[in-house]
């Protein structure tokens, strides 16, 4: 056996050609099948013949797979006979009376959450919602049934799989429903003995509050973040990060540069930590970018603008990551819009929609909408007039 698959508690069942599924019980590996086709519930549903409640029930645990559901999911899914095989062999969490080796369910869900979160990196929430809220409620039954230190990662693993629900539910245009998984991530955490996850929620709740426009609000969640008691340097170079958005955002570039430069010591301070902690790491995130988007807010277009050029030039983003590649494409574009470059930013603008359009993410289309009122501002040709509007729609979702 694989030892990975050993550390997940199962041996795969396989599917055509010998083809490993991944581990996990049946509920574990039907949400991850599903989630790597870019398929929501519905659309699975639809192809397996299979109620959208029995989906979301099959992945929760809730309930046992009868030998036809399992084969009309086989062969939406063309595993090959895996799933059936995998659902005789009645591989289901356990019992409410009983104990729960926390082991199996830490280690595959860790792995699902991992994969979750590459998928709504490039579809969108839509695609993953329904499988974090699933896991999310079979961690939160099974963690009372543990014990001692098996019962405290259990907990730990629910308020990840919260912290990232509460991003997606942003993404998803619902910012009531972000804090609402957020708060739970940190009753959680706490229930797993982590009070990061406290100081990390703030960031959070820093990045919500900038997103409707209350620079005021993030600035002060950001300040409160960043001294938390349990505040990590990583947690304080995101509180640092968002702080100077926010001051640019109200037109304050030397309470903007003060932040970064807070942003750029804590990030020095992050480095080399590999310990777990709440938020991407700091080293994964590019100065220049935050920087770049602090000159857009504060109006200084042309910087902006060659900031921006210099840091896709430089390190392209990650195919797989077409949120971010599609924000800061939309933030470029808006810069070169500023800067009376209307036909430069116009080609960013439509290599990027159909990217746009595939993830539908509240905060890209937030940046649309931005690039439309500088683009407005400028004398457009019909060609560009074309775009605009059509972005315009596009950013009012």
């Amino acid at each position: 056996m694989d030892p990975a698959d050993s550390a997940a508690g199962t041996a795969p069942a396989r599917g055509p050609a010998g083809l490993r599924l991944p581990p996990g019980d049946f509920g574990v590996v039907l949400a991850t099948l599903r989630a790597r086709r870019g398929w929501s519930v519905r659309e699975f549903g639809r192809r397996a013949n299979v109620s959208e409640g029995q989906i979301c029930n099959l992945e929760s645990g809730l309930r046992n797979p009868t030998p036809a559901v399992a084969a009309a999911c086989d062969a939406a899914l063309g595993t090959g006979g895996g799933l059936v095989e995998l659902a005789g062999a009645g591989r289901r969490g356990a019992r409410a009376e009983e104990v729960v080796e926390a082991g199996p369910v830490v280690a595959g869900y860790e792995r699902v959450l991992w994969e979750l979160r590459n998928i709504g990196r490039s579809t969108g929430p839509s695609f993953v919602t329904a499988s974090m809220k699933s896991i999310t409620r079979v961690l939160t039954d099974a963690a009372p049934h543990a014990v001692g230190e098996q019962r405290a990662e259990i907990w730990l693993l629910a308020s990840r799989f919260a912290e990232y629900t509460g991003w997606m539910a942003q993404e998803a245009g619902n910012p009531a429903e972000a804090l609402r998984w957020t708060n739970l991530a940190v009753r959680w955490g706490a229930e797993g003995g982590d009070e990061t996850v406290a100081a990390y929620a703030l960031v959070r709740k820093a990045f919500i509050a900038q997103h409707r426009g209350d620079t005021g609000t993030a600035i002060e969640l950001a300040e409160r973040a960043a001294g938390h008691p349990a505040a990590t340097p990583v947690i304080r170079a995101h509180a640092a990060r968002r702080a100077a958005q926010a001051h640019a955002r109200r037109g304050d570039a030397g309470a903007c540069r003060e932040a970064l430069e807070r942003f750029g010591g804590h990030a020095a301070e992050a480095v080399g930590d590999r310990t777990r902690h709440w938020g991407p790491r700091v080293e994964n995130g590019s100065p220049r970018l935050i920087e770049a988007t602090c000159m857009l807010s504060l109006r200084r277009f042309e910087p902006a603008a060659d900031l921006f050029a210099a840091e896709r030039e430089l390190r392209p983003a990650a195919p797989s990551d077409s949120n971010s590649q599609a924000r800061f494409a939309i933030r470029q574009a808006t810069a070169l819009a500023g800067a009376d470059r209307l036909d430069d930013a116009c080609q960013i603008v439509e290599v990027t929609m159909p990217v746009i359009r595939r993830i539908d993410s509240a905060t890209v289309r937030a940046e649309l909408g931005r690039f439309v009122e500088q683009a407005r501002t400028r004398r457009a040709g019909p060609g560009q007039l074309a775009l605009i509007d059509a972005s315009a729609a596009l950013a009012t979702g």
